[in-house]
């Protein structure tokens, strides 16, 4: 008998068949967002701790009203699914020829671990595998097809990789979507770790608004790697005892709920300008990198190889 969400997922699966997927729902590669799970909160299971439909549909809004232009920008339109009556515990990316894809389900937003803020970085995750920049999915292996698009050698390596756009949500995204705020007055009202408030007091020194920027970001990181830690039955990631493992090439999928904490406050402590774009094909540009004398803001070894040093 067919649980709810695989129901769903079916369904879904029939309306995406035939476009190029990554963060797939068909069970290949890694699940979306999350990798593959049967977690299902459905609406009338609203977790105490979740968020609400208005706060589900203003964290999309953040993102979505900054963004849709940008896409257009480039001939493409973005399209975002909210999914609220739909208790998947995931989000996923699609591009169907200009038509740019983001899904969001109302079971992800439910979970007790997120927040509006942790919502709001999932969009920009999502957004972020359309125009993330480099490494994208297949290029650290030369490409050759693979699940997220093409059979063969015709694979559309148009996706950027978990790892990045995991950076590109702290890096460019959300900045962009909160630089109008008082984040100032919204990081006040947090528990934020001592390591956090004083990376973030060092990296921006001379603007409060940059470093309460930097500490939201890191915070909005934090709670969805907590949802990683939940889901993998794992220890929840702190900021202060970073993955140590170091990759020999550079990893597509997702990164265990550690190394994706450290990507995000890495994001939210890089000082390049979130206005510099970075690109589909030069990992080094519009980022922290090893190659530019960058110690701090680098995307890390656990699942990142740079290229360029």
């Amino acid at each position: 008998m067919l649980t709810n969400k695989k129901m769903a997922a079916m369904v879904l699966g029939l309306s995406l068949s035939g476009s190029a997927l990554t963060c797939t729902i068909d069970g290949q590669g890694n699940g979306g967002f999350l990798p593959e799970n049967n977690l299902y909160i459905s609406a009338n299971q609203k977790s105490i701790n979740g968020i609400s439909e208005q706060e589900f549909n203003e964290a999309i809004d953040e993102v979505e009203t900054v963004y849709a232009p940008i896409i257009a920008g480039m001939g493409a339109k973005l399209e975002i699914n909210r999914n609220w009556d739909d208790g998947t515990v995931n989000a996923y990316a699609q591009q169907n020829g200009k038509t740019w894809k983001v899904a969001m389900f109302g079971g992800l937003a439910r979970h007790k671990t997120i927040t509006k803020d942790a919502m709001a970085l999932v969009v920009c995750h999502e957004v972020g595998h359309h125009i993330g920049g480099a490494p994208r999915k297949g290029q650290s292996t030369g490409g050759g097809g693979g699940w997220w698009g093409g059979n063969g050698g015709s694979a559309i390596n148009w996706a950027s990789n978990e790892g990045q756009a995991d950076y590109f949500a702290t890096t460019k995204c959300l900045r962009k979507a909160w630089i109008n705020d008082n984040n100032q007055a919204v990081v006040r009202k947090m528990v934020v770790p001592q390591d956090v408030t004083q990376l973030c007091q060092k990296t921006y020194k001379y603007n409060k608004e940059d470093r309460a920027l930097c500490v939201r970001t890191s915070m909005a990181g934090k709670s969805v790697a907590e949802l990683f830690a939940d889901l993998g039955k794992l220890p929840v990631p702190e900021f202060n005892t970073p993955d140590t493992k170091v990759v020999t090439k550079t990893d597509d999928n997702h990164p265990k709920a550690q190394c994706r904490l450290d990507t995000y406050f890495q994001g939210s402590v890089c000082d390049v300008s979130m206005n510099e774009d970075v690109s589909a094909t030069d990992e080094v540009k519009g980022t922290c990198h090893p190659s530019l004398g960058h110690t701090v803001g680098t995307r890390p070894l656990c699942w990142f190889k740079p290229n360029s040093i």
